[in-house]
């Protein structure tokens, strides 16, 4: 599937859960809207609790619903084909291909965010990748400054070569309890990764899960930002 109408779709995925994928799809929107650009974000799937949900609702002024924003959405904090299962639900590829597509054709500029990790199964035969893979779009791999992020990173990159045809961008999330590693991940990962772009995003302190402290820490960082969506 190409770009649908156009519009600039970004799927913002990662190396694991937690990593920080829901916080960078806000800063990105915010930075995108407070630009001028007609920007959308959603998160087709969403396992557990809505918050991350109803963070990205906030986050583009509550102009999309939460089902709007999370087509496939579980109780349970499971992967969606296992809560799928459990509720005797059929999770179709091409359904949720036509929720994206909705989207995309009412923005400039439509940030996706998935569940987990790249090879998470959501429905029967399909998992983030074949999604991925289906929209033929930019794709930012987040991953966590910490211990282990080097092979989870390379490993994500290896899955991804035969799917991404557009940009491909590694994201480097900063934590406030640093390690040792925490210190040369970034400097080996753009060494083993060139020239795919590795960029690091500092520790941001406050309740990021309100939209003022969001839009606070989006201007600290707005150069990392916009280098992140060129």
């Amino acid at each position: 599937m190409k770009q649908m109408n156009q519009a600039r779709i970004i799927f913002i995925t990662g190396t694991d859960t937690g990593v920080g994928k829901t916080l960078l799809t806000g800063l990105l929107l915010r930075r995108l809207r407070d630009s001028h650009c007609h920007a959308l974000a959603m998160k087709p799937f969403c396992s557990g609790s809505r918050a991350d949900t109803e963070f990205l609702r906030a986050a583009q002024d509550r102009e999309l619903t939460l089902d709007e924003i999370s087509p496939v959405s579980f109780p349970e904090p499971l992967a969606p084909l296992l809560s799928a299962r459990k509720h005797r639900r059929v999770i179709s590829l091409p359904d949720v291909l036509r929720s994206i597509k909705c989207l995309a054709a009412r923005c400039q500029c439509l940030l996706i965010e998935g569940i987990g990790g790249l090879l998470v199964p959501l429905g029967e035969g399909f998992t983030v990748r074949d999604l991925i893979a289906r929209l033929d779009c930019e794709v930012i791999i987040v991953s966590c400054n910490r211990l282990g992020t080097i092979n989870h990173t390379l490993l994500t990159v290896e899955a991804l070569k035969t799917t991404v045809n557009k940009g491909l961008k590694i994201v480097l999330m900063s934590h406030k309890k640093e390690d040792l590693s925490s210190r040369w991940n970034h400097r080996i990962m753009a060494e083993l990764l060139a020239p795919v772009p590795v960029l690091p995003v500092p520790f941001l302190s406050g309740n990021l899960a309100q939209i003022k402290a969001l839009k606070n820490n989006r201007k600290k960082i707005q150069k990392t930002l916009a280098r992140i969506l060129d």
